[in-house]
């Protein structure tokens, strides 16, 4: 990005971040968050978020972020929320922050397709929507957490393609109509009724899901889950001073968290975190702050790193606000966690730079071995990306070595459009890594890895929702042959020395762009009676190729004309 560029991007974030702020007594998050209250005058409100949905309506390789922070009250408004935009309530619970009116999400390509419709945020609020149903058009990394929707949903733009998506701890009141989405996991949510069905639609700990089982309709049912906190979130307490909340840990949970009025857990004030600005801060300020005990808060927008981020402290809280992004440069890692209780990472968005990184984010080093069991680190939209906005390479993107991680939703992706994208030229072998025992993760979307998507070395690990496509760009089979008679990398593999490992409802798709390139199997896992899978599919996409078998030499071939999508129930 050029200087003059850097400039006006500077002095147009400025123009509207001090109307917003003069005369409060609101923290100083820069010039990227604006935070609205219910005095504001409504059309003075409305100019500053079309002015940021202006900007990011189509961003979605730019490098503006933009969070949206609403104390508690009533508003009435029309928030499109574009690229890089976290729009959050600032209460206790969903209801202290009341919109009416159109809050959505929209396709950004042709014929309602929202197939590319990544990275924005709809958190902490209710909604009562003009017309009876909310909109979210969305796919990947689009957290919608915490929402109370009054009346209906739907989960497309007028029937259009879509790729997602996630929802947590959310109360809809009407319909969840999922119309063309072709998965979807649902976690903690309550609603009146649920529609629509594609290819792989979960559901865990959700009360009144939808009737019918895999494979007809697509529906995979988890009655509880097993072990969880939500997100961390910013607050305003009813004196007017910021904190955030941290939610409580809970064990076979059903149903949202706030229907009592607030989330279970405790409130850490603003004062404990320090709070960080890209335009400010590198690696050694931030690290210098976490050594002094503080927790950070990263505010908007991208975090150039030329050395690596440690947090060594126990129960650490890392917050993101509006996709706040870490960089990795010069070949550096983005950030590493020790072993420790705790720790809590969540709204990130980790961008691998033109130098090679051996891996992006760490979790615990190498030969991690104490037990959590009691107060786990655990992620929470965490996010990845290897190319897209430029060239980008990575040897592993997450790796995860401490015991009982918890992963609450993350996209991991290797891009396949967007700048710096070819085989030779956004290289990155896996996305995920797997070392620690009793690792469980909700919502793990992985995509377009050059060897295996997912690598599973720890024992108990259990994975509520699978979603990938494999990589698009193979050259030729030569090029993409992990084994001899193997073709190409298995997306989730097992490995052979692993005795436990459990999966619930997971989708793979090819789209070969070059001809004569196949995959032998789209899961791989070793013959054991504890290594056990449920409600999996395979699609192929485009005309080229196959996958061979769903799972190890079960499932049979994707094929096209007429379409055939192996199912299988589960294995062994």
């Amino acid at each position: 990005m050029t200087i003059k560029f850097k400039l006006i991007l500077g002095l147009l974030a400025y123009s509207i971040g001090p109307v917003m702020a003069a005369g409060s007594s609101n923290p100083d998050f820069g010039p990227n968050v604006l935070i609205f209250n219910s005095s504001m005058p409504a059309r003075t409100m409305q100019e500053r978020i079309d002015e940021v949905y202006a900007r990011q309506r189509n961003n979605q390789f730019g490098p503006a972020r933009n969070a949206l922070l609403f104390t508690p009250g009533d508003y009435k408004l029309d928030i499109p929320i574009g690229y890089y935009t976290q729009v959050l309530g600032l209460g206790a619970s969903a209801d202290s922050v009341h919109i009416t009116g159109n809050v959505h999400s929209d396709a950004t390509l042709p014929r309602n397709n929202a197939t590319c419709t990544f990275w924005k945020a709809a958190e902490g609020f209710s909604v009562t929507p003009t017309g009876g149903a909310m909109k979210w058009a969305v796919s990947q990394a689009a957290p919608f957490r915490r929402m109370h929707i009054r009346g209906d949903i739907v989960l497309h733009q007028d029937g259009g393609w879509v790729s997602g998506g996630w929802m947590a701890d959310d109360l809809i009141d009407g319909n969840v109509g999922a119309g063309p989405q072709q998965q979807w996991i649902s976690r903690n949510t309550e609603w009146g009724s649920w529609t629509g069905a594609n290819w792989n639609m979960v559901f865990v700990g959700v009360v009144n899901p939808p009737t019918g089982e895999w494979p007809n309709p697509p529906y995979t049912k988890i009655a509880r889950v097993p072990i969880v906190r939500e997100k961390p979130f910013l607050e305003v307490d009813p004196s007017g001073k910021y904190r955030v909340r941290v939610p409580a840990l809970r064990a076979n949970s059903l149903g949202i968290t706030w229907r009592a009025g607030s989330t279970p857990g405790k409130s850490i004030p603003l004062s404990e975190f320090y709070v960080a600005r890209p335009d400010l801060d590198t690696a050694a300020t931030i690290n210098a702050q976490l050594a002094r005990g503080k927790n950070l808060l990263l505010t908007p927008g991208i975090y150039e790193l030329t050395d690596t981020i440690r947090v060594r402290r126990a129960n650490t809280v890392v917050l993101g606000l509006g996709f706040a992004t870490m960089r990795a440069n010069n070949g550096v890692t983005a950030m590493t966690v020790a072993d420790v209780d705790g720790v809590i990472l969540a709204g990130l968005l980790f961008d691998a730079g033109e130098a090679n990184s051996p891996v992006l984010l760490e979790v615990g080093p190498n030969g991690s071995s104490a037990s959590h069991v009691g107060n786990p680190t655990s992620l929470h939209d965490v996010f990845f990306r290897v190319g897209g906005a430029a060239v980008g390479r990575a040897s592993v993107n997450l790796r995860i070595n401490s015991n009982n991680t918890i992963v609450d939703h993350t996209w991991i992706w290797r891009a396949d459009h967007g700048e710096g994208v070819g085989w030779k030229s956004n290289t990155s072998a896996n996305g995920l890594v797997v070392n620690g025992n009793d690792v469980t993760i909700y919502g793990l979307f992985v995509e377009h890895y050059q060897e295996f998507q997912v690598l599973w070395n720890g024992n108990g690990g259990r994975v509520y929702f699978y979603q990938s496509e494999i990589p698009y760009d193979p050259p030729d089979q030569p090029s993409y042959t992990s084994a001899p008679g193997t073709n190409g990398w298995a997306s989730y593999k097992v490995a052979e020395n692993v005795t436990s490992h459990e999966a619930w409802g997971l989708g793979i798709y090819s789209v070969f762009r070059n001809r004569g390139v196949v995959l032998s199997r789209a899961i791989e896992v070793p013959n054991s009676p504890n290594v056990r899978f449920h409600s999996m599919i395979t699609v192929r996409l485009g005309n080229n190729g196959e996958i061979g078998n769903v799972i190890n030499n079960t499932g049979g071939a994707t094929a096209g004309n007429p379409r055939v999508t192996p199912k299988v129930t589960k294995f062994p």
